[in-house]
């Protein structure tokens, strides 16, 4: 099985952060401890970018490949992985959005925004990435409601 994460853009802390990632069409983190999370990425996970305020903005697949950079004058501070079929959302997915297609799978099931980082079993992965092929990538309703 594939595993799922959900990536936060790092938005609040610096906005080319996440400019990059959507322009590179890759997920990223920074600093340690944080950017040593990306390592858990496999080949062919699901991944999700969250950007705070807004929501799930873009996905791709992971091809499995850890790079690393230096962030803002500090050498190997962002650990990176290029993205397969990255596709931006016309619109973004809410975090209420997110919770309320989650408990369509477990009523009982929570999740917690305010992590570089978040991992989700494969059920819930997939059913997140058919939710958004379907009502916010290029949908009548996701352009009819961005106008």
């Amino acid at each position: 099985m594939r595993n799922t994460y959900i990536i936060n853009t790092n938005l609040t802390h610096n906005q080319n952060c996440e400019q990059q990632m959507l322009q590179q069409e890759k997920c990223a983190a920074y600093y340690s401890p944080w950017k040593h999370y990306i390592s858990l990425i496999r080949p062919n996970d699901l991944v999700f970018l969250y950007s705070n305020g807004k929501g799930i903005i873009a996905r791709g697949i992971a091809t499995g490949i850890v790079e690393i950079a230096d962030h803002e004058g500090v050498p190997e501070a962002e650990h990176y992985m290029q993205l397969n079929s990255f596709t931006q959302l016309t619109i973004p997915m809410s975090p209420s959005a997110i919770k309320e297609t989650l408990k369509h799978k477990d009523e009982k099931f929570n999740i917690i925004f305010n992590q570089t980082m978040i991992a989700l079993p494969d059920v819930f992965g997939s059913h997140l990435w058919q939710v958004i092929t379907r009502e916010y990538v290029n949908s009548p309703t996701s352009q009819a409601t961005s106008i």
